[in-house]
């Protein structure tokens, strides 16, 4: 059994197609998931020296969450205030 190829051993032994299927799937799943929040989450970062502060950068009206359901978002009063301060 040792000897014999990854492609081989799967038709010898073909109840391990499907567990072979479930694992793949699982591996492109979690791959997909790290690419998705690396690009399109604000609260991960790549380059910390090309934007030290970036939670003053994530818009308050837009949803960070992957999934919402009937839930307003509004900007922060006190948090504009403190913008408009410090610019």
């Amino acid at each position: 059994m040792a000897n014999l190829g990854f492609f081989q051993m799967l038709r010898k032994y073909k109840e391990l197609i499907p567990l072979v299927g479930f694992v793949g799937c699982a591996a492109v799943g979690a791959v997909s998931s790290s690419l998705y929040a690396l690009h399109h989450k604000s609260d991960v970062i790549i380059n910390k020296s090309g934007n030290p502060e970036p939670w003053e950068s994530v818009n308050p009206n837009k949803s960070q969450k992957l999934v919402t359901i009937n839930q307003e978002w509004k900007s922060i009063e006190e948090l504009e205030k403190v913008k408009k301060m410090m610019k």
